[in-house]
């Protein structure tokens, strides 16, 4: 070993100590008399010290002066500091150093390599390996790390096995695009990279193994956002022989046992809402619950008083914003202007301000009394000092839009605290949902997703009522995980593919395999697949993923450091069949 101890672990206690470190140069401080250096590794920082009358140019092979980022070893005596420093764990020591070996030198880097970098994000995706080196985000791998190391241990005392499944899989319709690989050796033939492994968790069910999990890679070709990459890690699951019911308490375990032992917090009892509950009270099938807000509807105490806006709409629905009724008419105005934004795509925004004198004033106060406006306040349980915020319009759109805004507000009054955490199931989603774009039903889940047995005979006559075996894991507002109990029949699986528009030989060319797998005695199953990705940055406080992947794409989903996706030489593409021979 190149080193004794590392830069993170001498105290007081090794006082008098000869020891060797090895590690990076993060600053050097030369007072002319006495030089300091600041020695890094991962561990930590430990302060270097020279004897008088020596320079770094003394000490260095080949009289080369130190610069950050150098890769140096040292020998050294470690000596109690004169000049404490409570920030860091070394602070109480330092080592003066007696001999000192240069490893490596170091360009300048492109930014400083400090808990407060002046890079960019686009320069430090650039020099990943360098950003790598500052403590955030090597803080965030670590993090990263342990929720692995947790949620294995957690799975592995809950029987579980972890089973490795295939990468190169087969190409499927549904879901989100594929990322396709062509076969050099069977041409005009593709290979897919997983969007998850579904079949295959399935298919170990039907083998036996009752208990399945894989921290694993998966891959889809859709555009990107904030927590959203190209190839992603989930934590996979399924299990036989349960209920809805063993998967939710199961995998309510798993989570509270990461806050417990990766954060320290002990949660309390995950609460369930079903999805129209949640639409209802929230505007989302993944409501932010660390903070209350809920809607409040008043379609019929408005109606009748010739507000046009009022009488057309379908719902009038809107929140509370405790305390903001002093909101003036600039500040309202730009909430007005965010709900209008073509993402949220309301046409306005109606409010009701219950001054702290009692009085109350509004945007509609021509069409409407101070009684009446006073009732809607009393709905609203408002108090003198709060704000009301309505929208009107169709039910689902305005639910959409209100809930934006409702998260807008969350954020300006302080209620989304990332340090706070509040997690949720979701249930009985619909099972089908409608795309105007296909002019058919699609999977909400996906097309191996149950339909509460209940409502089966509603996918002839009204589709869009029938429920799924289905729920969702929320927390702070993030879908973190889903799932469902599986279909584990062929006559309802080919039930299922018939409705979703599938015909009998895409079906069979498709999913054959796992429907003839069916008919060799397939178990009652189901399972769930949390983002990893996500979980972490929602335990590391953090509104996006890159920082706990330790090389990840941009948001063009190009790996700017490596340069890629790139091109292939002309041979690979003949090799491929990709390009037609001359």
């Amino acid at each position: 070993m190149l080193r004794t101890h590392t830069c993170g672990e001498l105290r007081l206690s090794d006082a008098n100590k000869h020891v060797t470190l090895a590690g990076w140069v993060q600053r050097v401080r030369d007072k002319g008399s006495v030089l300091w250096i600041d020695l890094r590794d991962r561990y930590g920082i430990t302060q270097l010290i020279f004897e008088e009358g020596k320079s770094a140019a003394d000490l260095v092979q080949k009289g080369r002066s130190l610069g950050r980022e150098f890769v140096v070893q040292v020998e050294g005596v470690v000596t109690e500091r004169l000049s404490k420093n409570d920030k860091i764990a070394t602070g109480e020591i330092e080592v003066k150093v007696t001999a000192i070996n240069l490893l490596n030198a170091a360009k300048l880097p492109p930014f400083t390599i400090e808990d407060d970098t002046d890079g960019g994000d686009e320069l430090r995706m650039k020099y990943r390996y360098l950003d790598l080196r500052r403590n955030p985000v090597r803080e965030s791998l670590q993090l990263r790390h342990k929720m692995a190391q947790q949620t294995r241990t957690y799975l592995d005392g809950q029987n579980f096995i972890e089973v490795e499944t295939p990468v190169l899989i087969k190409s499927t319709p549904e879901g989100a695009r594929d990322f396709v690989v062509p076969s050099r050796v069977h041409h005009g033939e593709f290979y897919a990279l997983p969007q998850s492994p579904q079949t295959f968790k399935q298919l170990l069910m039907v083998s036996g193994f009752d208990r399945y999990y894989q921290i694993v890679k998966c891959f889809r070709d859709e555009d990107l956002r904030a927590d959203r990459q190209p190839e992603f890690t989930q934590i996979d699951c399924e299990m036989a022989f349960i209920t809805q019911e063993d998967i939710l308490n199961m995998f309510e375990g798993l989570v509270r046992h990461l806050f417990k032992h990766v954060k320290g917090i002990d949660m309390p009892s995950v609460p369930r809402m079903n999805y129209d509950e949640a639409m209802k009270r929230y505007g989302s099938d993944k409501p932010d619950t660390r903070f209350a807000m809920e809607f409040v509807e008043i379609t019929e105490l408005t109606k009748g008083k010739n507000f046009p806006v009022f009488e057309s709409a379908e719902l009038v629905v809107g929140i509370n914003a405790t305390g903001c009724s002093e909101y003036t008419r600039k500040q309202i105005d730009e909430l007005t202007e965010f709900v209008k934004r073509p993402q949220i795509g309301a046409k306005g925004l109606v409010y009701v301000q219950y001054r702290t004198d009692g009085t109350v004033k509004s945007s509609v106060d021509k069409f409407y009394t101070p009684e009446e406006l006073k009732t809607w306040a009393d709905k609203f349980n408002a108090k003198p000092g709060d704000l009301i915020l309505l929208m009107a319009g169709e039910t689902y759109t305005t639910r959409k839009q209100l809930n934006e805004l409702r998260l807008l507000m969350g954020d300006k009054l302080g209620l989304r605290d990332k340090q706070k955490f509040s997690a949720l199931w979701v249930v009985d989603f619909p099972l089908l949902e409608w795309s105007e774009e296909t002019k058919r039903y699609h999977a909400m889940h996906h097309p191996f997703t149950s339909p509460k047995p209940e409502d089966i005979k509603l996918l002839d006559t009204d589709p869009g009522k029938v429920r799924a075996n289905a729920y969702d894991m929320v927390i702070n507002g993030t879908e973190v995980g889903g799932g469902s109990i599986r279909i584990h029949d062929r006559p309802t699986q080919q039930m299922m593919f018939s409705h979703l528009g599938f015909s009998e030989e895409e079906a069979k060319k498709q999913f054959g395999f796992l429907m003839e797998a069916f008919e060799f005695g397939a178990p009652p199953h189901g399972g769930i697949a949390f983002g990893f990705d996500r979980l972490c940055s929602i335990f590391g406080g953090a509104d996006s993923i890159r920082d706990f992947i330790a090389f990840p794409k941009n948001n063009a989903g190009r790996d700017v450091m490596i340069d890629t996706p790139s091109t292939i030489s002309e041979e690979q593409m003949k090799e491929l069949a990709l390009l037609i021979r001359k």
